[in-house]
């Protein structure tokens, strides 16, 4: 007599949980943009979404485009360079910001990708911008970063001088400088810079507040911020290379 062989059970495959996609997660940032915005009675289209995706692959990117995203951002000038001329040429809407340092030899390359540059820090880079722009006709918008901290470390302009290099940028060179942006101590709590850049924003006449990343872009929205800066609350944890 053949032996009965014992049924097979039902193996279910849980179902993927929201925030272990690129999807589940921007939908949530999504909503907290919105909840956030509303308890503090603004517009939720009045803050724009910058999805930083560095180190992260073109199919993360493209997962975010099917969701409807169409902002992002990019620390390097190269890295963007391997993954977006692509994307750009199939979504036309799509709109990257430049928001790691630029040096003065990747300009050329940066003007022609990239539609806002954050990271307008130094009058040596402003030259240079404006020496670009004149030359291909290509006028990315220009954020100057703030260094609301003061740290001899870190790039940006002091906040004593953002007034004076902000005249030399329109009126010497002919930037097009529509706002501020700002990174502020990690040791520090960040609602006090928040603060200081939304009033200097509001102060110069500036539409444009690039504040808060992944950690604090409910806090930056707040005071002020009209774009936030999101990567790792969208894309997950950082795939850098091995050593």
């Amino acid at each position: 007599m053949t032996p009965t062989q014992p049924a097979k059970p039902n193996i279910v495959t849980p179902a993927t949980p929201a925030d272990a996609t690129v999807t589940g997660r921007l939908a949530m940032v999504r909503g907290a943009i919105a909840a956030t915005c509303a308890a503090a009675g603004r517009d939720s289209g009045a803050v724009t979404l910058v999805a930083v995706s560095k180190t992260h692959p073109a199919e993360a990117v493209e997962e975010a485009l099917a969701n409807g995203q169409r902002v992002f951002g990019e620390n390097r000038v190269q890295e963007a360079k391997g993954k977006f001329p692509e994307l750009k040429g199939r979504f036309p809407d799509l709109e990257l910001h430049l928001i790691g340092p630029l040096q003065t030899n990747k300009v050329k390359d940066a003007v022609a990708l990239f539609d806002v540059i954050q990271t307008l820090d130094r009058p040596k880079l402003a030259e240079a911008l404006a020496e670009e722009m004149a030359k291909s006709g290509r006028r990315p918008r220009c954020l100057i970063e703030v260094n609301t901290g003061e740290e001899p470390q870190k790039a940006g302009i002091a906040p004593a001088e953002v007034e004076s290099f902000l005249a030399d940028c329109r009126d010497r060179l002919g930037l097009p400088v529509t706002g501020l942006m700002c990174i502020p101590p990690v040791d520090e709590e960040p609602a006090m810079h928040f603060a200081l850049l939304s009033d200097m924003a509001r102060r110069l006449g500036l539409a444009e507040v690039s504040m808060g990343m992944s950690g604090d872009y409910e806090t930056a929205i707040r005071f002020g911020a009209t774009h936030v800066r999101v990567g790792t609350a969208i894309f997950g944890s950082r795939p850098y290379p091995a050593a």
